[in-house]
């Protein structure tokens, strides 16, 4: 009777403790009004470049007409936030004796950043970035996509960013918080997330695996190139799904709708069930291609290619670029 009592007990105080232990996120997108609800149970990562945003006033203007607020800037951040130095998020790799910048950092590189923000295995984590841009959504991807690389699957982006937060009047601050020090670890090195140059040359050649360059559809036809990538073009065989369809133009930049994706995908002669590997040009916007076809129209069989056409023309590998007369 007693060994029963001592099992109730211990049955008892299991079901009282671990709701708060284990929030139920629902999905890899949460809008504004659930972290409102679940504020206090989650870490938020607040990821951006302009770090000085991060305390700095935001800047609202209203319609004289219709009273309606937009934002100028976003400033502040939600109470609590740990702030994301985005630079600090990749790290230059030397790969068959090239240094490629922007890559995934080492494993104990990225233990300790997670770690300096307060991160531990437990916890439930919430990724948000401005949201003005697709831009700012895809550095937001980025980081997830890394987190989830390295095994750690209770996290989740604020759909529209700090600017929703903004919009919908909930409180922002600007003091910025300086957590203890957390003991979070990697758990895995999921490698079928991620492609390399070998990958993708063997989907070239093969035409077995869907190639999809999220770059802007002058750098894909090859009129304009960024100054860090070496030819022009795109990688043969490769179909476009442009940032600009991966977010909403207006702010707050948010994801599409599954729905809309997928025809949108239909419309750019996409596969959204394909094998497939996303790029761009260092591996930021082909992290808003992924979590768009892996995390929200659920194809496992998704990976990034990290390097992307930074490392593709720095190993002089093939492109083909619109020929201009």
């Amino acid at each position: 009777m007693k060994r029963m009592k001592k099992l109730f007990a211990a049955f008892t105080l299991f079901f009282l403790i671990t709701p708060s232990q284990a929030l139920e996120l629902p999905g890899p997108l949460v809008e504004s009004g659930w972290l409102a609800d679940n504020f206090g149970q989650v870490v938020i990562l607040d990821v951006r470049k302009d770090i000085d945003s991060f305390t700095s006033q935001a800047r609202m203007r209203k319609d004289k007409k219709t009273g309606r607020l937009s934002i100028v800037s976003v400033g502040g951040h939600i109470e609590g936030a740990r702030l994301v130095n985005y630079k600090k998020v990749r790290a230059t790799r030397s790969v068959d004796g090239k240094d490629v910048t922007r890559m995934l950092p080492a494993q104990a590189d990225f233990e300790s950043l997670m770690q300096q923000l307060g991160l531990s295995n437990d916890s439930t984590v919430l990724i948000v970035s401005k949201g003005m841009s697709g831009s700012d959504l895809t550095m937001a991807a980025r980081l997830y996509w890394q987190l989830k690389y390295f095994g750690h699957d209770r996290v989740a982006i604020l759909n529209g960013g700090m600017a929703q937060w903004l919009l919908d009047g909930r409180k922002v601050v600007r003091a910025a918080s300086d957590p203890a020090k957390g003991d979070w670890r990697a758990t895995a090195t999921r490698k079928e997330m991620l492609a390399s140059s070998a990958d993708v040359a063997a989907a070239v050649e093969n035409g077995d695996v869907q190639l999809i360059d999220n770059r802007p559809l002058s750098a894909y036809m090859g009129t304009w190139k960024t100054s860090y990538v070496y030819d022009k073009g795109h990688i043969p065989g490769a179909k476009p799904f442009p940032n600009e369809l991966m977010a909403s133009v207006s702010v707050p930049a948010k994801f599409p709708s599954a729905d809309a994706l997928r025809q949108l995908y239909t419309g750019m002669q996409l596969d959204a069930t394909a094998d497939s590997i996303t790029y761009c040009n260092s591996g930021q916007l082909a992290a808003g291609g992924w979590f768009i076809q892996h995390e929200l129209l659920g194809n496992g069989k998704t990976r990034l290619y990290d390097g992307s056409m930074h490392q593709w023309t720095l190993e002089k590998r093939p492109v083909k670029a619109m020929v201009l007369e």
